[in-house]
């Protein structure tokens, strides 16, 4: 059998450091591959002005599996100015590469688990009914819808006079916004459809079904928000009681889920959200089990075969330029684990998580955040391990 070919993305920042460590877990673990690495990121917005280039493009179309680091994404004017000289006239605007990734390829389908990893120190704890200390399991998946609603760039600043009337003949907009002018307007809209909204919604049910979780939770807010987070809901309602009967459905809005999670987060199994609120859930859920350190991801589109793995940490760029790298890989580590599960190497896969797992029970070698240090130059010889280190440990423990 023909080895399979990985297309790498390190991206921006700590993301080259995380995936480079990941590549030699995966060798260590016995994961046999050819790696070839695609250009994305900032550096390629401000000498190209194109942050995803068509040769990237070509490679996750040509091999299907990518590895990414992580992304720098800044504000409008703040990217123009970076871009070199000879571009600042060719009426450019930076976008985010990722979501790009995710539109162009319809990679709508986001799996973010949350899983407590036993002796981590920064896992969430609270305080019993007597006063006494605990420390609640959490084990969430969380779906979110990655390629429409507020991500979905749909956006102006100072409409067009089309767009201005059409936004008109809404009564709410032109009793709200009818008396501003058009140029002290920034709209951005927020948009489901039918056909991905039941495409995220039935990959929730049936990864609930298939792994045993007992609930999907839906957390929007269909009070307000009635006709996009009502859609879902109502769809949900529906895909429920004619194809899962025997998986409960909850209905939480979006503020009460971010307060419940830190009062009963054992409570919860699936969670599925459209993208903005599946994006903040996910980082609240990340922080009970230690953080955007533990954090993996995945995103893919079934017909199509891509699919695109990452940590869902940025690219940190204040740690970038440290002569070592301190930071933890543990999260870029577990998003190759979802990748291998995905290409069915699971016997791999779960070498690799019992050898992670070991790791952080032991509390021997611990990066920085484990240490609750701040994260400067200095850590490591204050104690802390570093990123290399750490997957040295790991490397050990396979």
């Amino acid at each position: 059998m023909a080895k399979r070919t990985i297309v790498n993305l390190p991206g921006d920042g700590i993301g080259r450091v995380v995936l480079e460590e990941t590549v030699r877990v995966l060798t260590a673990a016995g994961f046999d591959a050819d790696y070839v690495e695609g250009d994305i990121g900032w550096e390629f917005w401000r000498k190209e002005g194109d942050a995803l280039p068509q040769r990237t493009i070509n490679l996750l179309e040509k091999h299907k599996i990518g590895l990414f680091g992580a992304i720098t994404s800044k504000p409008k004017d703040e990217a123009f100015e970076e871009l070199y000289p000879e571009l600042k006239d060719k009426n450019l605007v930076y976008s985010s590469p990722i979501v790009n990734l995710r539109q162009h390829f319809n990679l709508d389908i986001c799996i973010r688990p949350c899983k407590t990893y036993t002796g981590n120190p920064l896992n969430f704890i609270r305080r019993g009914a007597n006063g006494e200390i605990e420390e609640p399991i959490v084990d969430v998946v969380i779906f979110r819808q990655n390629t429409e609603g507020l991500y979905g760039g749909v956006e102006w600043s100072n409409p067009s006079t089309q767009i201005h009337e059409a936004f008109m003949t809404h009564p709410k907009f032109k009793l709200n916004f009818g008396s501003t002018p058009k140029d002290e307007l920034s709209i951005s809209t927020r948009i489901f459809t039918k056909k991905a909204t039941e495409r995220i919604l039935r990959a929730a049910f049936e990864h609930a079904k298939n792994y045993g979780y007992k609930s999907v939770t839906v957390a929007e807010k269909p009070n307000v928000i009635r006709e996009t987070s009502g859609m879902m809901y109502k769809m949900a309602q529906k895909i429920q009681r004619e194809d899962y009967p025997q998986i409960e459905l909850w209905n939480t809005n979006i503020d009460a889920q971010m307060m419940w999670l830190t009062k009963n987060p054992e409570t919860y199994g699936v969670i599925v959200a459209g993208n903005m609120f599946g994006d903040i859930i996910s980082d609240g859920f990340a922080g009970l089990i230690g953080g955007l350190g533990f954090a993996c991801s995945a995103q893919m589109n079934p017909d199509n075969g891509i699919a695109v793995f990452e940590p869902t940490h940025g690219s940190a760029p204040k740690y970038a330029d440290y002569e070592t790298s301190i930071v933890n890989p543990i999260a870029m580590i577990e998003s190759a684990c979802m990748m291998l599960d995905h290409i069915k190497e699971y016997e791999i896969s779960k070498k690799i998580r019992k050898a992670v797992a070991t790791v952080i029970e032991e509390q021997k070698v611990q990066t920085y955040d484990m240490k609750k240090m701040t994260g400067r130059a200095d850590v490591v010889k204050k104690g802390a391990a570093s990123t290399q280190q750490m997957a040295d440990e790991i490397i050990a423990k396979l």
